[in-house]
């Protein structure tokens, strides 16, 4: 992409892959420029999220960012906590993470996901006011739904492998698949 593709990228907004009653709806930290160019979530290619949900197991096979609408059919969806794109997410306000919080907030009240995951512990904590939570099942609930914070999947993450990220979101899918039964 260009200079000029990628400032105009700025003011797009990514849509959501959402419906009611998902089992998990997945929510990213914000799009970034390559996401709102494309319009697909998780779009840079080294970003782990797609390979970490299929070796996690929630989809039969590693879907590229373009497919992101199957993931309705498995029960899955996306959305972000702040809608606005940006080239990195320190880019943000708290205020933006704020709002952000209670725009989620009231789109998971009306949607009632069964579980929540938050991919980005910083952006959950700053979403919800919530500085000491870690990594994994929450405390809180919105409405019926649970609350899981994820790692970030960006590849700028060092602190978590691929197979560390994807046992942690095995973990959700486990979770998210009790409740089924």
């Amino acid at each position: 992409m260009t200079p000029q593709e990628l400032r105009a990228a700025r003011d797009r907004i990514v849509p959501d892959v959402i419906a009611g009653g998902l089992s998990v709806l997945f929510c990213g930290i914000n799009p970034g420029l390559m996401s709102a160019a494309t319009g697909h979530h998780f779009a840079r290619p080294g970003n782990r999220f797609w390979p970490v949900l299929h070796r996690s197991g929630f989809t039969p096979r590693q879907l590229r960012p373009s497919e992101q609408d199957e993931l309705l059919a498995y029960g899955l969806g996306i959305t972000n906590v702040v809608a606005r794109a940006s080239a990195r997410a320190d880019e943000l306000s708290d205020e933006e993470f704020r709002e952000g919080g209670r725009q989620l907030a009231l789109k998971v009240e009306r949607l009632r996901p069964r579980w929540l995951a938050v991919a980005g512990i910083t952006a959950y904590r700053t979403a919800f006011d919530d500085p000491k939570a870690r990594v994994g099942p929450q405390d809180r609930v919105i409405g019926d739904t649970r609350v899981w914070a994820l790692p970030n999947p960006s590849g700028l993450n060092a602190h978590w492998t691929l197979e560390t990220m994807a046992e942690e979101f095995a973990r959700l899918r486990e979770a998210a698949q009790g409740d089924q039964g």
